[in-house]
């Protein structure tokens, strides 16, 4: 029973990796519509949808003073996370960087996460972009985070919760089950190995 639930489990998370997978690419393939190449780090528009970008931009001055009251007043508590997500980010690349190495594993490429492109738009004032950069950072941050605490998880502890998760993340389905002992040293020295194998 419990290896045929797992063949399962495994199915269902290859079919949700391939459909991610689609979406990726229908979600990059519907960008073509915005006539833009990337060159390098680079995102190049057409001169023409440029200068139309330029045109719909609102003025900084006028985005200030018409900036909702709610805005202005959380901004301080959003922008006061700077701090703690900077050390984060420390404390996660130096951790990787050390342990990895030292347990074989593959580093988190931390450029497949975090990702600033946004300040290329010409239609966005100074403060829409500042908004939209510190927005990239922390949610890059906390995905190239996960990564990290994944690939750990499943070197040290490859086990499932007893109780439902709300979200899983991509190794989640190959772990072992809960309260199964049976070859529990073996099982998770050959789910180490996959890991030590990735690249």
């Amino acid at each position: 029973m419990g290896n045929a639930v797992n063949e399962q489990i495994k199915k269902l998370i290859e079919n949700i990796h391939s459909l991610e997978d689609e979406l990726r690419t229908l979600l990059y393939e519907q960008q073509s519509q915005f006539s833009y190449k990337i060159a390098g780090k680079r995102v190049e528009f057409e001169k023409s949808i440029r200068e139309a970008h330029k045109k719909l931009k609102v003025s900084w001055f006028y985005w200030f003073i018409t900036v909702s009251p709610k805005h202005l007043i959380s901004g301080p508590f959003i922008y006061g996370l700077i701090i703690p997500l900077v050390i984060f980010d420390i404390g996660l690349s130096v951790y990787q960087s050390v342990c990895f190495r030292l347990y074989g594993i593959s580093l988190v490429k931390r450029s497949s996460h975090i990702i600033f492109d946004h300040q290329h738009l010409a239609y966005l004032n100074i403060f829409e972009k500042i908004n939209c950069l510190y927005c990239s950072y922390a949610s890059g941050l906390i995905s190239y985070g996960r990564e990290i605490a994944s690939r750990t998880e499943q070197y040290w502890c490859p086990i499932k919760h007893a109780h439902k998760l709300v979200d899983v993340h991509h190794r989640y389905g190959n772990f072992l089950d809960y309260g199964n002992a049976e070859n529990y040293q073996k099982n998770m020295k050959e789910i180490r190995k996959e890991l030590q194998n990735e690249k």
